[in-house]
């Protein structure tokens, strides 16, 4: 790789955005090109950051050496699959892919090219900073909201992959261990995939995470309660604030530090870091793929 690595940013909608200024901010990186299927908008985009559009796949690798995939939930597979067949290192907006048998194919180019694969759950970041993913004991219960009133964004797929596979990411990563049995229930209620879901997930080793998410709720809450056998942690991550009783430190300043400040800022500054060899994404493939799973499982314990 180059001193100055060149980034792409494939989707020029809100996250693309996100993505593309966040490229143009971080060192080490200048956002080079944006891909889109509307020649307007990634030419907009493109122009903010003195970069250049494009609407051939082809050339736009040619012009980058990592890319972002910010598109459609339903089009991250595809795209994602040509730039590592390029043998570009790659991050994929959540959900890695909406199938297992494309994060499968994901997975494997990744490895057959040697190249990065991650994947955006930020909530990590605000995790690492709290000091979440360090204390000495897992969590026996979790208990999550994440739900937010409707919006025209990401219903080319279900709420579960939309806006729960968050909490069971972390759910995951938590609990370090793999998922035993799920139930759930939900329904549709304004789009024709599933607009609210609760679900319950036993683990491994007796861990239990209870969630629910909602995309047509009243108001926006961001929740999670987590149960130790030392005390709880109650996180607010619309409000960047928490309530501990464990007896383990952890840094209730955490929204002043860059990763709590900058969630994105800091997961693609972790995968540049990877792509140079220097340590890994806050979320790799394997767990998008792992998420992605145990959302599909939510989906079919709903019947759908």
């Amino acid at each position: 790789m180059t001193a100055i690595l060149k980034a792409g940013v494939i989707g020029a909608g809100v996250f693309g955005g996100y993505h593309a200024n966040k490229y143009a901010e971080l060192e080490g990186v200048r956002l080079a090109a944006v891909l889109d299927t509307h020649p307007e908008r990634a030419q907009a985009l493109a122009q903010k950051h003195g970069a250049a559009a494009f609407s051939d796949l082809a050339a736009f690798l040619d012009a980058v050496d990592v890319v972002s995939v910010a598109s459609p939930a339903s089009k991250h597979a595809p795209a994602a699959l040509a730039a590592l067949k390029a043998g570009r290192p790659t991050y994929v907006e959540k959900p890695l892919a909406t199938s297992l048998e494309d994060a499968d194919a994901l997975l494997g180019e990744a490895s057959r090219r040697g190249v990065v694969l991650a994947t955006g759950f930020l909530e990590r970041a605000a995790f690492r900073a709290m000091g979440l993913f360090g204390l000495p004991e897992r969590p026996r219960f979790m208990e999550a909201v994440r739900s937010g009133p409707p919006s025209p964004r990401n219903l080319d797929v279900s709420v579960v992959i939309d806006l729960m596979i968050h909490d069971l990411d972390l759910a995951l990563a938590l609990a370090d261990a793999d998922p035993l049995a799920v139930e759930a229930e939900g329904r549709e209620v304004a789009n024709a995939s599933l607009d609210e879901v609760e679900a319950e997930i036993d683990f491994e080793g007796g861990f239990i995470a209870r969630l629910r998410a909602s995309r047509v709720a009243g108001t926006r809450e961001r929740t999670m309660r987590l149960v130790y056998p030392s005390g709880e942690v109650v996180v607010d991550f619309l409000t960047h604030s928490f309530s501990n009783t464990t007896p383990f430190a952890l840094d209730a300043g955490y929204d002043e530090t860059p990763a709590g400040k900058d969630r994105l800022g800091a997961s693609l500054a972790a995968f540049l870091d990877a792509v140079r060899g220097r340590g890994g994404p806050l979320a790799n493939g394997l767990d998008g793929a792992r998420a992605l799973d145990l959302a599909l499982a939510v989906e079919q314990a709903v019947g759908r």
